[in-house]
């Protein structure tokens, strides 16, 4: 869980990432094509790997400081990311090739997008302050963000 740190009487800002949240500017398949995370609403149907399609129940914003993690376009895969992304450190990335033998044994791997940084094509950024979209299912999901596939609700 994250803590609130009082800024002043109008405003809170976190000071932990909430884990499963998509920064602001990502952009989520769903079935009406690629949507800016801001431009989501509830009831939007969501293009998932695991059931084809889940309806978007809530959205909960919240502003945090974090050191957020740059992901440089096709640094995980051909088109993946499809362009130049930003996630939390938290953010659960799915890894399905020879990235997820070579680094975890395993054909597929759910890991912490902090776990790949290699300080170029995945790079940790300054720390700083950003909108962050929780995106909540009637079950966990992975969903595509920017041509990745991201764990939420897990």
């Amino acid at each position: 869980m994250y803590q609130q740190l009082s800024i002043d009487a109008a405003e809170k800002v976190a000071v932990a990432p909430a884990p499963g949240g998509l920064c602001g500017g990502t952009s989520v398949l769903t079935l009406r094509g690629e949507i800016p995370v801001e431009d989501l609403v509830t009831g939007d149907r969501v293009i998932t790997r695991d059931s084809g399609v889940a309806v978007l129940r809530a959205i909960e914003v919240t502003e945090v400081e974090v050191n957020p993690i740059r992901i440089l376009a096709g640094s995980l895969g051909h088109t993946r990311p499809d362009r130049d992304m930003t996630v939390l450190p938290d953010a659960q990335l799915h890894l399905r090739d020879w990235r997820a033998m070579a680094l975890f044994g395993r054909l597929n791997a759910l890991v912490p997008a902090s776990r790949l940084i290699d300080g170029e094509f995945v790079a940790q950024q300054p720390r700083c302050r950003m909108r962050v979209h929780t995106l909540t299912f009637d079950a966990p999901h992975i969903i595509y963000c920017d041509g990745v596939e991201i764990g939420t609700g897990l």
